[in-house]
């Protein structure tokens, strides 16, 4: 399998789905960056190796610059990646669409799931913007809960599945 054509056909692909319907664009562009996520883990060998990277999204990132758009560089592969590592094991629905790859961005630093699923229920129920989510975070909204409803977050998390 040539990964690199894998990724740049998805890439292209994406770009031109863009054009089409907003709606549409967006859980394409979602789908389409999970879906490159998981060829960038499998290209370097498994999500341990990912981890650590081997200079093939560098690669890519030079190669994909020059082909695809500005916007493919090397960051932006690492932020798909870390998006596909961090979804893998969820439940893929429309729920996920329902937010940008922009509200993911500001996501993926986060680390810990139960505050990443805290902002996205918070996004999901207050039709947050990106510049809205990003001030929840910079406040640390979730930090400043009480420990119950912390710890009732995390039961109701674990008792249902995740529409990621």
């Amino acid at each position: 399998m040539n990964y690199y054509n894998e990724i740049k056909n998805e890439i292209i692909d994406i770009e031109t789905y863009k054009k089409v319907k907003d709606y549409s664009k967006n859980k394409r562009e979602l789908e389409g960056y999970y879906k490159i996520g998981k060829l960038l883990v499998e290209a370097q060998g498994g999500e341990e190796r990912a981890k650590y990277g081997d200079g093939l999204i560098k690669d890519y990132s030079k190669k994909l610059l020059l082909e695809c758009e500005k916007k493919y560089n090397e960051r932006t592969l690492r932020r798909i990646r870390q998006f596909y590592i961090f979804f893998k094991d969820e439940k893929w629905s429309q729920l996920a669409t329902k937010l940008t790859w922009s509200h993911y961005v500001e996501l993926l630093p986060l680390k810990n799931m139960n505050k990443i699923y805290y902002y996205i229920d918070e996004c999901i129920k207050y039709n947050l913007s990106r510049n809205n989510l990003r001030e929840k975070i910079k406040n640390q909204e979730y930090e400043r809960l009480d420990d119950k409803i912390k710890e009732k977050l995390k039961e109701n998390n674990d008792n249902e599945i995740q529409d990621i």
